[in-house]
């Protein structure tokens, strides 16, 4: 599904998930997830690493995140993306991220504090949407600043049965849907909630 896939992985391997963490719940490199505060989680990396060869990256994808939480989805999207633009409505959150990911070195993210069930519609449309917290149903939003060819990878359901989709866009701006598989997500707060 993903081209670049061998090149995806070597990155995510040498990409340590605690650097995405603060010291005191730097408790676990384990493949679970683990809580960021204010509610939220950094994803298992297996996880965050399926989710993303899923989505199918090219080196001149504009892709959204939703969600930037700690910023360790963030800086494996932008390293093999052109752009990516990412929302996270936790301030506390958004201003970690955005010094993590500027020390790092990365050039290519543009960051949004605010309610991403709306997207990030002034820099439509984009490649590639990753979404990193479920919603009851899909973003129309969302849906209408996917290009044509574009897909978006997000959880969908409620806080008891939630299912990983994958949503492709055509030519003709018809989408379909692919369940990947049962995920356990934080809820999107926002108009989707």
């Amino acid at each position: 599904m993903c081209d670049r896939r061998e090149e995806i992985v070597a990155y995510f391997n040498q990409l340590d998930r605690r650097h995405f963490m603060d010291s005191d719940t730097k408790v676990s490199a384990a493949d679970c997830p683990v809580s960021i505060g204010f509610g939220q989680t950094i994803s298992q990396p297996t996880l965050v690493l399926d989710m993303t060869l899923k989505l199918g990256l090219q080196s001149d994808s504009r892709a959204l995140e939703i969600g930037t939480g700690s910023g360790y989805q963030t800086a494996l999207l932008a390293a093999f993306c052109r752009e990516v633009y990412t929302v996270e409505r936790v301030d506390p959150l958004y201003q970690k991220a955005k010094k993590r990911l500027n020390a790092k070195g990365f050039t290519n993210i543009y960051f949004k504090r605010g309610d991403g069930s709306l997207g990030w519609p002034e820099h439509r449309p984009y490649d590639r949407i990753m979404v990193t917290a479920s919603v009851s149903r899909i973003p129309a939003e969302l849906l209408e600043q996917l290009t044509a060819g574009g897909r978006m990878i997000i959880p969908v359901g409620n806080e008891r049965h939630q299912v990983l989709q994958m949503i492709e866009k055509d030519e003709h701006g018809n989408t379909t849907s692919t369940v990947l598989e049962g995920v356990a997500f934080v809820r999107l707060k926002g108009k989707y909630e």
